[in-house]
């Protein structure tokens, strides 16, 4: 998403649908919950969000043991509701929430880039989570370089600052250049360090590789392409090589850092509509993660590249243009007879929002979810946006899914085969 937070771009990514009178998909869902596999043994996770301090910490500057304390209970919260897994954001902004070699310590802990927040927030997560029986996924984001376009606001010592020309202005933030190898090496090796320092569980991406399209701007990467793009028909599809590439370098890399770790990717969740491709789904989306940011989401699965996909469905069941029970037999599908896992991500954010469609005002809708997912044996479970609508759960949605779905202790999510790459 192109934007501060998830909630912040689905309503743009909302907006650009063309939305037109459709029959509803609601009547196939069960009207009672029934006994739910992948609920029970599957993956039950939360993202842990901290670019803006979405989740945590509730604000910047706040002292160590303050920090530490609602790190600590987010990590309870997620017990109490009996997950299993936490995808816990490390590296919001080419920063860090560990000691970095590479990269600066995050604004988002001490209110200045760069400052020591005088503890190991990565480091502690990881050994709290696994004393809790919880899964650690390290969440990071790849090319974000700062949430606003001012290059002299990162401190004197950011890598962007002493490489300005990694550097592309877009839609009124900073990003690296996914189309120079030096950037695609650098960021895998800032990534990396963490991944060698940490018994991390696994290894996330979100859903931000090319920026999402801004309307009347580009993306200022002509000379790049003129450079490393020969033997490419279009730049769209070198935008993809380059894309490819840095997830199966990463997925190689991760393998062979820490080969008990999983390496996973949460995209938007639509890959292409069908009018655009006989392969897409029943949808009409305004966005495209094949034609907009590049990510040949669909590839990776079925290549093998991931070890899970969690793809964020965070649209209701009926929804026109977005149909959760169209959308996710879709991903089943693509998911089906490869040895990538199939999860699928939840917006818990949406339940009780008075902003949102009523079918988000009846706490059972995320329910509804669980309940459908359970028809398809590719789906192996669930991740909820966010950690701190896990732990408020303002609409009730979280605890009505636990007591249909999460009634046994969650069992931790079994890993997949290594890739073939």
């Amino acid at each position: 998403m192109g934007g501060v937070s998830r909630r912040a771009f689905t309503a743009a990514a909302l907006s650009a649908f063309t939305l037109a009178p459709g029959p509803s998909a609601a009547a196939s869902a069960p009207a009672k919950p029934e006994p739910s596999r992948s609920a029970a043994a599957g993956m039950r996770g939360m993202w842990l969000a901290t670019v803006a301090n979405h989740d945590w910490p509730t604000r910047a500057g706040l002292r160590a043991a303050e920090q530490r304390a609602e790190l600590i209970a987010h990590l309870d919260n997620a017990v109490r509701h009996r997950l299993n897994t936490v995808m816990f954001q490390v590296r919001p902004a080419a920063d860090a929430l560990w000691p970095s070699p590479y990269e600066p310590w995050s604004q988002y802990l001490s209110g200045s880039q760069g400052r020591d927040p005088g503890w190991d927030p990565l480091g502690t997560a990881v050994k709290e989570a696994h004393a809790r029986g919880l899964q650690l996924h390290a969440w990071f984001n790849p090319y974000r370089v700062a949430v606003h376009d001012d290059p002299a606001r990162l401190v004197s010592s950011h890598p962007a600052r002493k490489n300005p020309g990694w550097v592309v202005p877009y839609g009124g933030q900073l990003y690296y250049n996914p189309g120079l190898p030096e950037v695609r090496a650098f960021v895998q090796d800032a990534m990396m360090d963490a991944v060698a320092r940490y018994e991390v569980d696994g290894v996330h991406f979100d859903d931000y590789f090319y920026p999402y399209p801004v309307a009347g701007q580009s993306f200022a990467d002509g000379g790049t392409f003129r450079t490393f793009g020969t033997g490419f028909a279009t730049k769209a599809d070198w935008r993809r090589d380059n894309i490819d590439r840095l997830v199966r370098e990463t997925a190689a890399r991760v393998k062979q850092i820490r080969p008990a770790a999983r390496f996973g990717v949460s995209p938007f969740g639509v890959w292409r509509n069908a009018a655009t491709d006989g392969r897409g789904s029943d949808t009409r989306a305004g966005v495209q993660t094949y034609d907009d940011l590049y990510a040949d989401t669909r590839k990776w699965v079925r290549e093998g590249w991931l070890d899970y996909v969690v793809p964020q469905l965070y649209w209701h069941i009926g929804m026109d243009g977005a149909d959760y029970a169209k959308l996710l037999p879709w991903w089943a599908g693509v998911a089906k007879d490869s040895r990538t896992r199939l999860y699928v991500g939840e917006a818990l954010y949406k339940s009780g929002d008075p902003a949102q469609p009523a079918a988000w005002r009846d706490p059972a809708e995320l329910s509804r979810h669980l309940t459908l997912a359970a028809r398809y044996p590719e789906v192996r479970g669930h991740v909820y946006f966010s950690a701190k609508d896990v732990a408020e759960d303002p609409g009730g949605a979280m605890a009505r899914l636990a007591a249909d779905h999460y009634t046994r202790p969650a069992a931790v999510p079994r890993r997949a085969e290594p890739p073939t790459l």
